[in-house]
């Protein structure tokens, strides 16, 4: 009624799922201080230039609503 499982020729990749290492890895090294103020100094130049380009840009995107509209003198007959 139940069959035996036949034997796998590559055990070893059915038992790999479980296989645990004794090795740890090494620690994490540590950022230096210069290594710090530059992520920040490069993530605050890229902030400001994001803000930067924001403020400039805002005239453009403005639309004037307090001029009256401006025309040619070919639409006055001239």
């Amino acid at each position: 009624m139940f069959r035996r499982r036949e034997p796998v020729p590559f055990a070893f990749l059915a038992e790999a799922d479980r296989f645990r290492s004794n090795v740890t890895p090494p620690p994490r090294r540590r950022a230096s201080i210069g290594e710090l103020a530059g992520r920040w100094l490069l993530g605050l130049t890229l902030v400001a230039g994001l803000i930067g380009a924001l403020v400039v840009g805002m005239p453009a995107l403005s639309t004037p609503s307090s001029t009256p509209a401006q025309q040619s003198q070919a639409s006055q007959g001239h």
